[in-house]
């Protein structure tokens, strides 16, 4: 994980004269990440922050040897600059733009697992490593460093979790948004490989919630794999109704798959702890 997430990375900004673009950009700054460039259409030879901006990706490539990007594209126009990104050979991006429709992320999907880039995302607050570097829109207060990885696909549960490790003193080597949308980049699965591997993670919280089978693949994964870390998990979403979207357009529960009791019990199946409160996960972890 190192390779994809840490200090050495020439980080593009899309979309950073929009207003969360600017905003967060500075946010990212400010915690060390290391943004080179920014690109909007029409805004070549602006500054945002004292970040050079470009007409085109091609452009912030050839001139900064960016290797990385975060979109903050509105979501009609967010597919357009993802497939550039893959196309001018960044290997690493991080989708923060929510509503993006279903069709466009098969695409941007697709055409990354034929270039091998990794996709963050979409609807994802990002990837942050404490006290290194942030690529997204985590409150970086609540952030400790230390060795537990953390993957979700909620947001604020990211935060809540993290806050409550850190009070307990246990720090966090990568957390890491997956996105709240039914279609998005990086799975459970690919992220428990990625931490396998991942010398400084000695252990792992997963955070899943109601829609889509997610934390099925990844129980299935831990037992097939015999899996060398410590896994736990909270799954939310356990009082919602069938069929009424809770939050996120992936949480939705259709049928008899996607319910908080099917996950629970797959992923115990597999050995894997799971809390039924955020604040029994210090414990299984301590």
């Amino acid at each position: 994980m190192e390779r994809f997430f840490d200090k050495d990375m020439r980080v593009v900004v899309q979309g950073i004269t929009g207003s969360q673009g600017r905003f967060h950009t500075q946010l990212m700054l400010n915690y060390g990440t290391n943004i080179v460039a920014g690109v909007t259409p029409g805004k070549r030879g602006s500054e945002v922050h004292g970040v050079p901006v470009y007409n085109t990706l091609d452009e912030a490539v050839r001139r900064k040897q960016v290797n990385t990007s975060i979109i903050f594209v509105p979501a009609p126009y967010a597919a357009e600059a993802a497939l550039e990104a893959i196309e001018a050979n960044i290997k690493t991006l991080v989708i923060i733009t929510e509503h993006i429709p279903i069709r466009d992320s098969i695409e941007i999907m697709s055409y990354a697992e034929k270039h091998g880039v990794i996709v963050v995302g979409p609807n994802t607050p990002g990837v942050i490593v404490p006290t290194s570097c942030k690529l997204g829109i985590m409150p970086a207060h609540v952030f400790k460093e230390g060795n537990i990885g953390i993957a979700s696909r909620s947001g604020t549960l990211t935060y809540e979790i993290a806050a409550e490790l850190s009070r307990h003193g246990l720090g966090q080597s990568i957390c890491l948004g997956l996105g709240g949308d039914p279609v998005v980049g990086l799975s459970f699965v690919k992220v428990l490989w990625m931490f396998e591997r991942h010398q400084k993670t000695q252990s792992i919280v997963l955070i899943g919630e109601i829609g889509g089978n997610a934390e099925e693949q990844a129980a299935e994964y831990i037992s097939s794999q015999e899996y060398s870390k410590p896994v736990v998990a909270y799954v939310a979403g356990r009082t919602a109704p069938r069929g009424k979207r809770m939050g996120h357009a992936g949480a939705i529960v259709m049928g008899k798959t996607g319910t908080a009791e099917s996950k629970i019990t797959t992923l115990k199946s597999a050995g894997v702890k799971v809390a039924e409160k955020t604040s029994d996960i210090p414990r299984f972890l301590s």
